[in-house]
């Protein structure tokens, strides 16, 4: 824990800037620690009120916010940063020219982050502009119009009771939230909830505009158990239709956001077909197409991540313009059964499939790889309506990897492209789709390209359920069967082999149940590899089978990754220009790039955090490679989200790059220091003594903090680093200095303080006299002790003793006579007489 407290007049740039106590705090239990919400730099501007206006967002400064897919679900998430409301309703306003504005990446916002962390720069004349309701909203629902009500008053939000809230009150919000008509009004639909909770019971008549509006009960209620709370559905508004077709489902597409458009053809799928067919009611998607028209007109894009997410297309949809547009036919729910005499075709939509005389259920052929040297490689090929080849644009590792899937081969090994001399109609898979689990052919939407993509899967062997391509459970395939393999028939030498024909690098862990357990079918032989084998199925196997395994015993294994990311440039391996390898090194493409994905690449350079990002202009378009943001935000490594492109805009990042720890030490001017094991270091009374301060060079200046902690007091002396180091002389030193010394080391770089603290060195003032005294006293005291028990001794025996006693105390004293001289025998001679 912090153990001082920090005095900080609010106007300094840095925590650390601030003054802190002399005094440090001894204990702080564990639930005191400090929690801090801070605001996000978000705001509306222009609007009636502060809930509505043109939408703008600070980053390094403030922008407005482009207007380019901009959906419903984006403005939910601006109203949410705002702590306003609901969203009521957004659109756009079209200025002069462009100018410079923040566009917000759609999947980044949706996972739950703030539109600053979601926000990339570019140019644009529109402009987004947002209402959000100023005091009501539906939290935890289904989509924007369920969810838990809550109402805000004196600027916190509060639960409602079941018991204050009936039909027509519900009504109203519905209405004021833009929504239909309320069909679902249940406590604790959307969640149980704790205080606060709103302590009146309304009373709308229905006809209200927002429930603020609606008269309030004089008396309060005291208490509302959690699973109360109104749970709340309106019905969805009508906002999607088939038109000019032969029945009520089937024809050209349109949506009704603000206004009724058609729908753009542009990234159109399976998927979003099922999704428009579901919301219109339909049953499935029989067919999907487009009609031409002469010139682009207004239209609405569909965002598919979010219809995949299981969005409304009202939800989900974009101003744009296309001369694209959606035709589509659902089945109205009608099941067509085909029979012929050794096969039955059942179609249910476009999802086909076969059923054999055995009873299995297959997938029509829908994905291919042609042209290469075996089925797991060669250009590769999807077929929805008809066979098209697959274009490379935007095309991840993680893409090829759900694609190597679909063909039952093993892991992805490497994907890469050919260009032809023009371009041709291919199909374009959204990587969000793919990346969910849906087949490649539900993931396609037809375009044209010239860049034709060519992917190599391992014919194999293939690592599953790993948290990126180079770990997972390992599987090896033999006769059309994937087989886990169990630890004891697998070693260290196998495990080099495998990582090898992954592509990846060397294998860091092996270990069974890594990756979750399984059940047979198990390898049943033992891998014999040299560990210099291209392929698995090239080393020998053992003779003798295995007849039996647990399922924890399957091998789970951790390929490290190749080294695919590094700054190139700047003033420290923590900064400059951000460049990936995949087949080769390049740059990054700046487009659309987000702090995310900047937190993202200081993660995989192991790094930090983001400090800052931004890009470099070039002269011309040079190849690059384009970082998915869904990809990366999902955890995977920027190389597994990598896709060729080509741009002038180039990424410059900086990340924190985590100070080492400073080296602290002490010395003293009269005979060194001493150290005790438990006691820690001791300095003499009245010497000087230094405590030293130093740190790896990583930056240039910086200083040096020597904090001193006694019993009942704390001090802190600042010097320059000098060459990365600090002396502290400390005079005459006595039992006040007693007690721990630590250094911190501070530099300000980046615009960003930064600092590292040393260990705690624990030091002891001794007294000088007590070392003078000691080689005196002690030989001393034993001579006394010698003495004194001679003494005892002799008078012992004088009284005791026999004649033979006698003759040997005699003898004893004699000799120590005869030592001393004559005297001696004199007393010896009056003794006997």
């Amino acid at each position: 824990m912090w153990t001082k407290e920090f005095q900080c007049g609010g106007n300094e740039s840095a925590l650390l800037d601030c003054g802190r106590s002399d005094s440090a705090r001894s204990t702080c239990s564990p639930g005191k620690a400090v929690g801090l919400t801070c605001s996000e730099p978000v705001r509306l501007v222009g609007g009636a009120s502060r809930c509505a206006g043109t939408l703008e967002v600070k980053r390094s400064e403030w922008r407005p916010v482009s207007g380019s897919y901009w959906t419903l679900k984006e403005a939910a998430a601006a109203c949410r940063d705002l702590d306003c409301g609901s969203a009521v309703s957004t659109g756009s306003r079209n200025e002069a020219s462009r100018r410079s504005v923040w566009w917000i990446s759609s999947y980044c916002v949706q996972s739950g982050s703030a539109l600053r962390e979601c926000a990339s720069s570019s140019s644009s004349s529109s402009i987004v502009e947002l209402t959000c309701s100023d005091s009501v909203r539906l939290v935890n629902g289904t989509s924007l119009c369920s969810g838990r009500l809550e109402v805000k008053s004196e600027q916190s939000w509060s639960s409602v009771c079941e018991a204050d809230f009936d039909q027509q009150d519900a009504e109203v919000v519905c209405r004021e939230l833009g929504c239909g008509a309320p069909s679902v009004l249940q406590g604790a639909l959307y969640g149980e909830v704790e205080a606060p909770m709103w302590t009146k019971e309304f009373q709308c008549g229905g006809h209200e505009s927002a429930l603020l509006d609606c008269g309030r009960s004089d008396s309060a209620r005291s208490t509302c158990s959690p699973d109360k709370a109104v749970g709340l559905t309106c019905s969805e508004p009508q906002s999607i239709r088939l038109v000019g077709g032969a029945s009520r489902c089937a024809g050209t597409l349109e949506v009704k956001r603000s206004e009724w458009r058609p729908v753009s053809y542009s990234d159109w799928t399976l998927k979003e077909a099922a999704a428009a067919c579901r919301d219109l009611d339909c049953g499935s998607a029989v067919s999907i197409g487009s009609r031409n028209e002469a010139s682009d007109r207004s239209v609405w894009w569909i965002d598919p991540d979010c219809v995949q997410s299981g969005s409304t297309l009202r939800e989900c949809a974009s101003s744009s313009s296309s001369s694209s547009i959606v035709k589509l036919t659902c089945s109205e729910k009608v099941l067509k059964v085909l029979t012929d005499l050794l096969l039955s075709l059942v179609s249910i939509g476009l999802n086909c499939k076969l059923i054999q005389d055995d009873g299995i259920l297959k997938e029509p052929q829908s994905v291919r790889l042609v042209g290469g040297a075996s089925r797991c490689a060669g250009t590769l090929e999807v077929k929805r309506s008809e066979w098209k080849p697959v274009g490379d644009s935007y095309w991840t590792l993680k893409a090829a990897a759900a694609a190597c899937r679909d063909l039952d081969c093993g892991s992805a090994v490497s994907p890469g492209s050919r260009n032809e001399a023009s371009d041709r109609s291919v199909w374009w898979i959204s990587s969000y789709c793919v990346q969910s689990g849906s087949a490649l052919r539900e993931c396609a939407s037809s375009y044209s390209s010239s860049s034709i993509m060519e992917l190599t899967c391992s014919d194999s062997v293939r690592l599953v359920n790993g948290t990126s391509l180079c770990s997972g459970r390992l599987e090896v395939k033999s006769e059309q069967s994937w087989s886990s393999v169990c630890e004891a028939d697998f070693d260290q030498q196998d495990a080099e082999v495998v990582c090898r024909e992954l592509g990846c690098g060397a294998p860091s862990v092996l270990q069974g149940a890594l990756y979750g357990e399984v059940e047979a079918p198990m390898w049943t032989k033992e891998f014999q590899c040299g560990g210099h084998e291209s392929a698995l199925l090239d080393c020998g196997r053992s003779d003798s089978a295995r007849s039996t395994c647990s399922p924890g015993k399957a091998v789970g294994l951790t390929c490290s990754e190749p080294q695919s990311v590094r700054l190139v440039g700047g003033a420290s391996r923590c900064a400059g220009t951000l460049e990936v390898k995949r087949s080769e090194w390049r740059p990054v493409d700046g487009s659309y790039w987000t702090l995310k994905e900047a937190a993202a690449a200081c993660r995989d350079l192991d790094c930090g955090s983001a400090v800052s990002t931004g890009s470099r202009y070039e002269s011309s378009r040079r190849s690059v490679w384009w970082t998915s943001s869904d990809c990366v935000q999902s955890g995977s490594t920027l190389r597994d989200c990598a896709s060729s492109s080509s741009s002038s805009s180039i990424v410059k990042l900086t990340c924190s790059d985590l100070l080492v720890q400073p080296i602290i030490s002490v010395s003293s001017t009269m005979d060194g220091v001493s150290e005790a094991q438990q006691q820690g270091f001791r300095v003499r009374r009245g010497s000087n003594f230094t405590i030293s301060c130093s740190v790896q060079p990583q930056y240039p200046g910086g200083s040096f903090q020597v904090t001193f902690t006694s019993s009942n007091t704390t001090h802190n002396y600042t010097q320059p680093a000098v060459n990365h180091s600090a002396d502290f002389l400390f005079p005459a030193a006595d039992p006040a200095h007693q007690g721990s010394y630590s250094c911190v080391y501070g530099v300000y770089v980046f615009a960003h303080n930064f600092s590292s603290e040393s260990r705690l060195l624990s030091l002891t003032v001794t007294d000088p006299t007590v070392h003078i005294i000691r080689p005196v006293v002690l030989p001393v005291t034993l001579l006394l002790v010698v003495a004194v028990v001679v003494f005892i001794l002799k008078a012992s025996r004088g009284q005791k003793s026999g004649p033979q006693e006698n003759i040997e105390l005699d003898s004893y004293n004699l000799g120590v006579s005869r030592a001393e001289g004559e005297p001696a025998e004199e007393e010896g001679a009056q003794g006997t007489e």
